[in-house]
């Protein structure tokens, strides 16, 4: 008998959202949706190894689950006597057929739009946003985003209920914003798709820095984006700074240890995600609505193109910065700023930007703070300051590879080892 698991499994990974979408609209119950698929799937792994694998697959489970709607609506309709037991009639409901199925510009855009938005409604905190969103949308399980996050399986469940029902609750409208809403709510979605890329990309805490299956499902959430709001600068600017993020992932970690930008081989660097990452932010720029994931994207562009460290144009990175800043004057941009500041007119400077910013103290309990601050100290040959801004950077660092690291450095200032030359 063949096994069709990893088949099935793909298929959950790349149409769940589709599929999910469209029942939700069908039978305006997030619970109903998911049960219906949940249990379509469960029948192909029973039908499949017998009867062979479909040519739409895709198409047979979205089939499949809208039988098990219409199914669960009429045993409800026997348990009740009245007919608007449920909120829609799903029988008469427009599914899309297996041919529309195959064109995913037909119905399912507008689906899964609306049910990003849902998602990301404002009625909801963001942690219930990541989990709705990546529980629906993203496809996974509940166990896969709990461990992602690091929290107990039970916990994340709760957020997922409780967001679900807050959705019933407070008649979340499963739409799309109206015109003069629609900025607001779209800065949010991108909000809550950029901080499950980031999890992803730099885990706050745990053994692992780096959760490819995170980064990969907010990359695939920013594709859904731009698909279904083209027009949007921003969200090129937000896919294409992940993919350009993304792209330097294999030169991060080796044998297990963190390495610097500085300090990666950028042979190892993904050419692919680059050359796709740098033709969406020239796409986003021609549009001339800058925005901040625009302006991020740019100065991932700039280390992108530089062959080597001394090539970066840091001067130019300072400029996107400080346009960066006009929209958003935050203590982590600012740090970055300085850091710039640092590689393009000189490490004293930076560092005086960053004792400025320190002394205003909204970055106290920041390790990247005290790091960028323990680097800079480094460099300029200042290894008794420099080990104790690195303690204080080991102190508040929650994740053990960047522990490793600043340890490391560390033990490198306390030798006497000579810094290394700035970018």
């Amino acid at each position: 008998m063949v096994d069709i698991r990893p088949v099935a499994e793909s298929v959950f990974r790349q149409e769940s959202g589709r599929i999910i979408a469209s029942l939700i609209r069908a039978s305006g119950s997030f619970d109903r949706a998911e049960e219906a698929m949940q249990e379509a799937f469960t029948s192909a792994l029973a039908s499949w190894p017998e009867k062979g694998i479909p040519n739409n697959p895709g198409a047979w489970i979205m089939a499949a689950a809208h039988r098990k709607l219409i199914d669960a609506a009429r045993r409800e309709r026997t348990r009740r006597d009245k007919e608007d037991a449920i909120r829609y009639e799903i029988e008469t409901a427009d599914l899309p057929s297996p041919a529309e199925f195959e064109n995913p510009d037909m119905h399912f855009p507008d689906d899964r739009l609306r049910l990003i938005f849902a998602c990301c409604h404002p009625a909801l905190n963001q942690q219930a946003q990541v989990a709705l969103t990546l529980r629906t949308l993203g496809g996974l399980s509940t166990s896969e985003i709990a461990k992602a996050f690091l929290l107990p399986e039970a916990t994340l469940a709760q957020r997922v209920v409780r967001a679900k029902r807050k959705i019933n609750e407070a008649r979340v409208p499963y739409e799309v914003p109206s015109p003069d809403r629609l900025p607001e709510r779209v800065a949010s979605v991108q909000a809550v798709i950029y901080l499950i890329f980031n999890e992803g990309y730099a885990a706050t805490a745990g053994d692992e820095l780096i959760r490819k299956d995170l980064c990969a499902e907010a990359i695939r959430l920013g594709r859904l984006l731009c698909e279904l709001l083209p027009n949007e600068a921003e969200n090129l600017g937000l896919l294409a700074l992940m993919l350009l993020q993304d792209s330097r992932r294999e030169a991060r970690i080796v044998a297990g240890e963190l390495v610097t930008l500085e300090e990666q081989d950028r042979t190892l660097w993904d050419r692919a995600q680059i050359s796709e990452g740098l033709i969406l932010v020239e796409r986003a720029l021609r549009i001339r609505e800058a925005g901040p994931y625009q302006l991020q994207a740019a100065m991932a562009a700039l280390h992108s193109q530089a062959r080597t460290p001394m090539e970066t144009d840091w001067r130019q990175i300072v400029s996107l910065y400080e346009r960066l800043m006009e929209l958003n004057r935050s203590p982590v941009i600012a740090l970055n700023h300085a850091v710039a500041v640092a590689m393009s007119v000189g490490l004293a400077e930076g560092l005086k930007r960053i004792d400025d910013l320190g002394a205003a103290g909204a970055l106290k309990h920041y390790y990247l703070f005290h790091a960028a601050r323990a680097d800079l100290l480094r460099r300029l040959q200042q290894p008794v300051e420099a080990a104790e801004a690195y303690r204080e950077a080991i102190k508040l660092a929650a994740n053990r590879i960047e522990q490793n690291f600043l340890k490391r450095r560390l033990r490198e200032v306390e030798a006497g080892s000579p810094p290394a030359a700035p970018d």
